[in-house]
């Protein structure tokens, strides 16, 4: 008897322990990183679409504002020696309307802030449209979810690229698309728009209105989006790193000259 009233007591005392430990108020220090410059540059192959953004990286506690700095001298030139300046529309957003680019040029971006200056080239590749765009039922470790395929061909010749940006109802899906001509160099392949975001404003159920966007990328911008992609799921085996940058001068970034095409459809 004597020994189990011991033993009860002991086991109120772990428990008053326990209970107390769990209520220790930890504290993590969250250092602010040094801030850089991002320049998020394009030239489209449509009216509208060249546009360079300039901004910088926040800490942890800044929010989700965005941080666009103004004052910069923006400008893109052509193989031909053609110079187009940007115009500053918005605090941070630079952009030149009549600028539509053309398959095969080569474009030289400048970036001047203060005494720095930033700079990049991007050559325009061969457009590949989308044949058509469907949505078909994907078993992914046994969960059933709705996917979009896309359906196009390749132009033959090594180095090409494509991002696809994918929209249900209006809104974004954070996914980052993008494939090379690696395995399917000047052939038709049906790609699948697998995501991997739980969030089901993005998870795409009938009747839904589905938005394609397909941007055709040159190598050194893919392996941009590639390295984003693969630090955003955890993919790294070391420590995650800023994304290859086709920029120099410092900037974090890219600037691609590209192509754009958008399809429309209804989930059935």
């Amino acid at each position: 008897m004597i020994m189990h009233k011991s033993i009860s007591f002991l086991a109120i005392l772990l428990l008053g322990m326990l209970a107390v430990s769990c209520e220790k108020v930890i504290h993590v220090d969250l250092n602010d990183a040094e801030k850089r410059l991002v320049i998020e540059g394009v030239v489209g192959n449509q009216a509208g679409t060249s546009k360079v953004l300039v901004s910088q990286t926040k800490s942890f506690y800044d929010g989700n504002q965005f941080a666009g700095i103004s004052g910069a001298t923006v400008s893109v030139t052509d193989e031909d020696g053609m110079v187009t300046t940007f115009t500053e529309t918005d605090a941070g957003m630079y952009e030149a309307p009549s600028l539509v680019g053309e398959t095969g040029k080569t474009y030289s971006l400048l970036v001047q802030l203060g005494e720095q200056t930033y700079t990049a080239v991007s050559t325009m590749q061969q457009q590949a449209m989308m044949d058509t765009i469907y949505v078909q039922d994907d078993n992914l470790f046994g969960e059933t979810r709705k996917v979009v395929q896309v359906q196009f061909t390749d132009p033959p010749g090594r180095g090409n690229g494509y991002r696809f940006v994918q929209y249900v109802n209006g809104r974004k899906d954070k996914e980052v698309f993008i494939y090379s001509d690696e395995l399917i160099d000047g052939n038709t392949a049906t790609i699948s728009l697998r995501y991997d975001d739980d969030d089901d404003n993005t998870a795409i159920h009938s009747g839904d209105t589905i938005v394609i966007d397909m941007f055709c990328i040159e190598d050194r911008v893919y392996k941009y989006w590639f390295s984003l992609q693969q630090s955003a799921r955890g993919n790294n085996w070391s420590t995650p790193a800023n994304p290859v940058t086709n920029i120099t001068g410092g900037a974090l970034g890219y600037f691609s000259a590209q192509t754009f095409e958008r399809k429309t459809m209804v989930a059935p």
